[in-house]
């Protein structure tokens, strides 16, 4: 099995709120070498082509000195490249680490910066939106800088950081810690600059990332981080919790890069991924309601909007039947439950998030 994205099961207990956390582990020695690294994603920020990404063999410090005097003190090991020589100059290749999303993390991993002529590059973009909106902590050999950048609308902030050397053919380790609004960064296990402040993005992807003809290598990349659970879950819970005699609630909607619509909360979360069909389709593009009788049980199927008045997905609500149960009195009955629901809805982003 592959252990490219390893999830330890939530095995400790964050002290606030002793919500549980858990770790992903970026393991690509089960990779094939020569190869794109599985489950992770290429992006291209600025200008220029996509980076090349593959998983390549190297020689990577032991995670404990010897204890023999002269033995080796490192180990051969899959680790990712990026191996283009593209010299544009606001060209950012990303690989994305998965589709998840986190909040509050601390994320560990080592890089390596190997060659380059117009640049020698590499760092870690965190709570990404896409290719124009993340933050970003990076080293650069040539330029003699550890900065921060938060890229907002494509448009990236002036930096923040400090000039210090950064040694080639060396690895170095990286840790970013985010939590809430609050960003702390250290290279080689040093305060890299002042806690950083910013509101802008509060969840995102996770990705390496190099700048034009930058090969940067990077490895032991884990990411220990809170529990989240999707917005969109958490208000299926708290409907069916306020209003207990409801048999199900499930929210439809066609979730970012599909082209279906999906379950993407529900009273049963074993029904989360399915798939939904033509009538889940009307109502989230014409607003149309649906109604369903199954012997003791009846179904309505309304629009969810959000602020604006828009109709942002389906959701699909299971009552207990009553004798004289009508089609008109399902839906009165639905009314004050999507109207709670509704309220809390900003925008689609918010159910996902």
């Amino acid at each position: 099995m592959s252990r490219i994205i390893y999830l330890a099961a939530a095995v400790t207990l964050v002290l606030s709120g002793r919500l549980p956390a858990a770790e992903r582990r970026f393991d690509f020695d089960d990779q094939p070498t020569n190869q794109p690294p599985t489950n992770c994603f290429s992006l291209i920020a600025g200008e220029g082509k996509p980076g090349t990404w593959k998983v390549i063999e190297d020689d990577v410090p032991l995670p404990l000195a010897p204890v023999t005097p002269g033995a080796a003190n490192t180990m051969k090991k899959n680790v990712v490249a990026q191996t283009a020589w593209d010299s544009t100059d606001e060209h950012f290749p990303l690989l994305i680490l998965g589709k998840e999303k986190y909040g509050d993390f601390t994320l560990k991993t080592k890089f390596k910066l190997v060659d380059g002529l117009t640049e020698q590059m590499a760092g870690i973009a965190f709570r990404i939106q896409d290719e124009k909106n993340f933050y970003v902590a990076r080293a650069s050999g040539m330029g003699k800088t550890f900065y921060f950048y938060k890229f907002d609308k494509g448009v990236r902030s002036p930096p923040i950081g400090n000039n210090m050397e950064i040694a080639k053919g060396v690895w170095h380790d990286l840790t970013i810690q985010c939590e809430g609004t609050d960003i702390h960064i250290l290279l080689d296990g040093k305060e890299a600059m002042p806690t950083l402040h910013d509101p802008t993005f509060s969840t995102g992807k996770i990705g390496y990332f190099t700048k034009s003809d930058a090969i940067s290598y990077f490895t032991d990349t884990r990411i220990s981080y809170v529990s989240r659970e999707p917005f969109a879950q958490e208000l299926v819970r708290d409907t069916m919790k306020e209003y207990p005699r409801l048999i199900g609630v499930q929210v439809y909607t066609v979730p970012p890069h599909a082209k279906e619509t999906q379950i993407i909360a529900s009273s049963d979360e074993k029904e989360i991924g399915k798939p939904g069909g033509k009538n889940e389709a009307d109502v989230i593009e014409n607003g149309t309601p649906y109604y369903d009788k199954e012997q003791e049980m009846i179904s309505v199927m309304v629009p969810l909007r959000d602020r604006n008045g828009d109709v942002e997905a389906a959701v699909r609500i299971k009552m207990k039947s009553f004798p004289g149960q009508t089609e008109e009195n399902a839906f009165v009955r639905a009314t004050p439950i999507i109207k709670a629901m509704q309220e809390r809805v900003v925008t689609v982003n918010s159910l996902t998030d």
